[in-house]
């Protein structure tokens, strides 16, 4: 079975394809650039793409033809996407169109990655079936990109996940695990809300939940993220104890205490049962996630 990614140089794609070859499928994976992942498998292909470009998109999918698309590919700094609205939406919401479109001709499912973003985070603890809402520029175009995915005539899914976590494969990036350990080695305080509630997701096992989707050939809705209601303040305390650095270099803050261009929304995380039941996901603990990133 052919599968085509999107955004496979991103954090979540090169975990996915990494997922994917394990499982034996064919790989046809995209990029913007120029490819940073360096598996060897005969099973593995890797071409640049801009999702941007209506044509180039076209001509990809009509010459690869896959049985699978798998959409990762997104603007997803939220603060960059609040500054650069024009850009985020040319990215998230016609980027989005453009690969949907072409996917109707040429394959037969569409697995689509979206956000808890999506939700105002009023509540919190949001299952599949919760309206959207959106407090930021970024949550308003996947919300209009989860719309184009659902009005297509290609059987699809979508996997929302909530605060993805881990090591990538491929170069580095930062994330509030890393950025806790890295500072506190070095002696310094550090300031961490308290005030937004979330489900960390550790990425391998996102990759895991896209792909029991592709296997079982899964259609609609699905939250894909951790059990464990976090916030970063209590992520960083469990990061200083794991590593047995200093806990008093943490202030316990909240969101006011930040002036960012994008609002966040408060109490997000997912009820994951339907993605249990019927995907058989099982993620780890966060203290396992930190185990496996160290």
């Amino acid at each position: 079975m052919k599968v085509f990614v999107t955004g496979a140089n991103g954090f979540l794609g090169q975990h996915l394809v990494k997922s994917l070859l394990e499982k034996n499928f064919q790989v046809i994976a995209t990029g913007k650039d120029v490819s940073r992942l360096l598996f060897n498998d005969k099973n593995y292909a890797y071409f640049s793409l801009d999702i941007t470009n209506e044509k180039a998109v076209e001509n990809m999918l009509s010459d690869e033809k896959p049985d699978i698309v798998i959409h990762t590919a997104a603007m997803t700094r939220v603060d960059d996407c609040e500054q650069n609205q024009n850009e985020c939406f040319k990215i998230n919401v016609l980027g989005t169109s453009f690969v949907v479109r072409s996917a109707e001709k040429y394959a037969r499912h569409f697995i689509h990655i979206s956000t808890d973003f999506v939700f105002d985070g009023e509540k919190g603890n949001y299952k599949e079936d919760d309206p959207l809402g959106y407090v930021n520029w970024y949550g308003f175009t996947k919300i209009e990109a989860e719309q184009l995915v659902k009005s297509s005539v290609i059987p699809w899914s979508i996997a929302r996940t909530c605060l993805v976590y881990g090591n990538a494969l491929y170069g580095t990036r930062s994330n509030i695990i890393s950025w806790t350990k890295s500072k506190l080695e070095k002696k310094e305080k550090i300031k961490v809300v308290d005030d937004q509630v979330r489900t960390p997701t550790y990425v391998g096992d996102l990759a895991q939940g896209i792909t029991a989707i592709l296997e079982k050939k899964a259609t609609g809705i699905f939250h894909i993220s951790g059990r464990e209601i976090l916030t970063p303040y209590i992520m960083s305390m469990r990061t200083a104890d794991f590593f047995s650095l200093d806990k008093n270099l943490i202030e316990r803050v909240n969101a006011s205490n930040f002036s960012e261009p994008a609002k966040r929304p408060p109490k997000t995380g997912f009820v994951i049962d339907k993605a249990v039941k019927e995907l058989g996901f099982d993620p780890i603990s966060f203290d396992e996630g930190l185990k496996l990133m160290f």
